[in-house]
């Protein structure tokens, strides 16, 4: 079982609080800085990072993520004295088949929406494509965006759902903690600031979503898959000013920014897309069970194979 993968380490309260605030410390310290600075701060901010050429831009924003994935398997390998394959998966090797296949859907899904939606309606949507800067913006993506989503993922579903599942003992509350904290950690983001905090719901919803596909399959692959490939498809296929990151993608929004029809549609995306998915993924890989893999209760293995001797 995943989140029990963590008893085959070493968990004492002092190791689990440096591995997280270590790890943990990027997220916590723009979580704090946002609620301290003002409105022109952000402001000001953001305008200095729109000053940056938009392919150095994502570099400086990515290239944090490889020091803190390192880090991360190393206090866990050092400190916990585990492995990595023990926050990826509880079977016996990492089943690469499963990332492909969540990339290659989420992809596809995000192809077939925007088709849809561009032919329905392509008034706000501009033509952006500059086959240079797309060239480069395309290798800075595969090359850096690995790192970030492995970190996110191996942080929050991986170190951080398995410490707090153990330490509650049931699965419930770590899906809730987990995918709630995700959300409230992009809140510097500057779509929070365009939309306000109702697009929360979209990143606490997407932290939901990751987080039931890691506990019903019993790993991280899924989720690996489908945040690499939402997180290429959100750079490659169409910016925004109102981005977290601005690229050289193919199409830019060009539209007068509407908060409210923004959020609407990305919730309304999220309503549809991941319901879709899940059946997919349960059709697949024959979940069963789902109360008590979502909700049942954790124990020690072995503890009870102590007992058993």
């Amino acid at each position: 079982m995943f989140i029990e993968q963590a008893y085959k380490g070493n968990n004492t309260w002092w190791r689990v609080l440096i591995t997280t605030l270590f790890t943990a410390g990027i997220f916590i310290v723009n979580f704090v800085l946002y609620f301290f600075m003002t409105e022109e701060q952000m402001d000001d901010a953001y305008k200095s990072m729109n000053e940056v050429p938009n392919n150095l831009s994502l570099i400086i924003n990515l290239s944090p993520f490889i020091l803190l994935l390192v880090l991360l398997f190393s206090l866990v390998r050092i400190l916990h004295k585990r492995s990595a394959l023990s926050l990826t998966t509880s079977r016996d090797k990492i089943d690469y088949k499963r990332i492909f296949f969540s990339f290659g859907l989420i992809v596809l899904l995000t192809i077939a929406g925007f088709m849809a939606s561009y032919f329905m309606d392509n008034s706000e949507i501009a033509w952006n494509f500059n086959p240079l800067k797309f060239a480069v913006l395309f290798l800075v993506s595969i090359l850096f965006f690995p790192f970030q989503i492995a970190y996110e993922e191996y942080l929050f579903r991986g170190y951080l759902m398995q410490q707090i599942g153990i330490i509650v003992k049931n699965r419930w509350f770590p899906l809730i903690f987990t995918s709630v904290v995700f959300g409230l950690f992009h809140s510097a983001n500057p779509e929070v600031a365009k939309m306000g905090f109702g697009v929360m719901l979209f990143y606490i919803g997407t932290g939901f979503f990751l987080g039931i596909i890691t506990l019903m399959d019993e790993s991280l692959e899924l989720a690996l898959g489908f945040h690499l490939g939402n997180n290429l498809m959100a750079a490659l296929l169409i910016t925004s000013d109102f981005s977290a990151i601005h690229t050289d993608a193919v199409f830019r929004y060009s539209g007068v920014e509407n908060p409210v029809d923004m959020l609407n549609e990305m919730l309304v995306s999220i309503a549809i897309v991941y319901p879709i998915m899940l059946f997919i993924f349960a059709k697949k890989y024959n979940w069963t069970n789902w109360s008590a893999r979502l909700g049942g209760k954790i124990e020690n293995p072995q503890s009870e194979n102590s007992l058993t001797q």
